[in-house]
């Protein structure tokens, strides 16, 4: 059993509710997603892990049982080329749940035309295999989802 963290502060409001069909139909795998409070804020590691891809606008930590979980900044963000996300950590580094990854601001995407719901999904997981999902308020570091 791992126990996803929560990477931002906002509301969980599930996969469905996320408009990008890749995403709102678990294409990329089961998971949640959260509306960010429109605020700037550091996204944080869902699990104690590697990072093993790291964009700006999005990053894939894999624990030491080799499951992994991407986290997502937004829609369509990968389109801002890095631009309003810095990093703070780097492809490779070892990480622990809660630390921080990259610094962006859910308002200035959102002024951009873009929507800063943020998946968070469980990689390669089997459907059915994500339970005890947030709703509603969550903060960074809550669990977010259980992955069986």
């Amino acid at each position: 059993m791992t126990t996803v963290l929560a990477p931002i502060a906002g509301a969980a409001i599930g996969l469905a509710a996320v408009p990008d069909p890749v995403f709102s139909q678990a294409m990329v795998g089961p998971g949640t997603a959260i509306d960010p409070l429109r605020e700037p804020v550091e996204a944080v590691a869902p699990i104690d892990g590697t990072i093993v891809k790291l964009h700006p606008h999005a990053y894939v930590v894999v624990g030491d049982d080799g499951r992994g979980v991407l986290v997502h900044l937004g829609i369509d963000t990968v389109q801002l080329k890095g631009e309003g996300f810095r990093l703070l950590a780097a492809e490779g580094d070892r990480v622990g749940a809660g630390q921080p990854v990259v610094a962006w601001d859910p308002a200035a995407v959102e002024a951009g035309g873009r929507s800063p719901v943020c998946p968070v999904v469980a990689l390669d997981a089997v459907a059915g295999s994500v339970g005890e999902v947030a709703e509603g308020r969550v903060s960074a570091g809550d669990p977010l989802f259980e992955w069986s």
